[in-house]
């Protein structure tokens, strides 16, 4: 089987956005790329990121498979957990400390930093309205964020969040607060919960 065909397999198996790295996990040589994008099959939608003329432009996970260690999280993370109404106007991300976060800036992202060790505490997958699988924080983790982001945050949308976490069904009171204790957020949290059980 010639390197075209399998390409041309990868895409009919419903691969529609994808990066060089995908490729080479299945055993596909990239020299493929420029006879797809010269016959229309393929466009380059940034730095190493690939999709069909039918892929719908899903901002979220084209960010994602640029960049793989980024997490979404606040605003952008209580959205897509349905903690808010508010559509976030620019996303949020978290990422490790010591990571350069200039080109996240210049495209107007909201960056937020982590120490290393608890950037991955709470990392969940949720999917995008275009069915692609993203990084984000789970319930607890972006509760204690916006918390402990607070002075940055609406209070209104803190409040509505915090309202919305407590009804659910898939809550897990445990876990938040071992999560407050982690980031130094338990009196907080407390102070809250106190208000809205």
């Amino acid at each position: 089987m010639t390197n075209n065909q399998k390409l041309q397999i990868f895409i009919d198996g419903g691969n529609d956005i994808f990066t060089v790295k995908d490729l080479r996990k299945v055993n596909i040589h990239h020299a493929s790329l420029p006879a797809f994008i010269k016959a229309g099959k393929l466009e380059r939608i940034a730095y190493g990121v690939y999709a069909t003329p039918e892929a719908f432009e899903d901002k979220m996970y084209i960010l994602q498979k640029r960049n793989p260690s980024i997490i979404y999280s606040h605003g952008t993370a209580l959205y897509l957990h349905n903690l808010t109404d508010r559509d976030p106007i620019s996303y949020t991300i978290t990422v490790p400390s010591g990571f350069n976060t200039k080109r996240f800036i210049d495209e107007g992202l909201c960056v937020r930093l982590i120490k290393r060790d608890l950037h991955s505490v709470g990392l969940t997958k949720k999917t995008t309205v275009f069915g692609h699988s993203i990084n984000v924080y789970n319930l607890e983790r972006t509760i204690c964020d916006i918390i402990r982001d607070r002075n940055n945050m609406d209070v209104d949308i803190i409040t509505e969040a915090i309202k919305r976490y407590v009804k659910r069904s898939d809550k897990d009171l445990n876990i938040l607060m071992d999560y407050a204790k982690k980031f130094r957020v338990t009196q907080l949290l407390r102070n809250y919960l106190e208000v809205l059980l």
